[in-house]
């Protein structure tokens, strides 16, 4: 399959519109075992190719048959080790036996989107926040968009995410500035949920 033919290629197309039965394969439909890596996953559309190693050519990876590995799309440059078909327009995924996603040379959807559930939004605690207290900046990293504050006489690392920084009308925080913040409990600890300049 080339790549012209995947830009204008839907669901419908594939035979996968509506589909929702391990994209329609039959339990008796002859499959070989394939290697590659992952070409490029459209998360949107619900699929993506894999390179196939050798002479193979292009393998289609329909979103259905990531589930049982807790997935819903695959980075870019991720080996992948699957069982196949062929159909009218080439080889299809039918199932995944393995995924190294140690080789993946681009970010991991999944991954992000993981990390963004277990995110917590410091504004929705501060009605569980305390008074507030002098605090001193411990660290601040701008690009990581977090850093930590300590309280007087206590050394515990009290995070500190960009959201709030930016709230308090900050761009940045300075190691060894003093201030006050109001902190709550978070899932993973103390966490800074309004900041003042002292």
């Amino acid at each position: 399959m080339n790549e012209q033919f995947v830009a204008s290629v839907s669901l419908r197309d594939l035979g996968l519109e509506g589909s929702d039965d391990r994209a329609g394969f039959g339990a008796n439909e002859p499959a070989e075992t394939v290697v590659g890596a992952v070409k490029w996953f459209d998360a949107t559309r619900g699929f993506g190719f894999i390179a196939a190693d050798g002479d193979r050519g292009d393998v289609l990876v329909h979103f259905s048959v990531l589930r049982d590995h807790g997935r819903r799309t695959l980075p870019e440059g991720a080996r992948i080790a699957c069982e196949v078909v062929a159909r009218d327009r080439g080889l299809q995924a039918r199932r995944i036996l393995a995924i190294d996603l140690s080789t993946a040379t681009g970010p991991d959807p999944d991954l992000i989107a993981k990390r963004n559930a277990d995110r917590v939004d410091p504004a929705a605690l501060v009605d569980r926040a305390g008074a507030p207290e002098n605090v001193t900046v411990k660290w601040f990293n701008r690009l990581k968009g977090y850093g930590f504050v300590v309280r007087d006489n206590d050394p515990q690392d009290i995070f500190v995410h960009m959201e709030t920084v930016r709230r308090a009308g900050l761009a940045d925080l300075i190691p060894e500035t003093r201030m006050k913040a109001r902190i709550a409990e978070g899932r993973k600890g103390p966490l800074a949920v309004e900041l003042f300049q002292d």
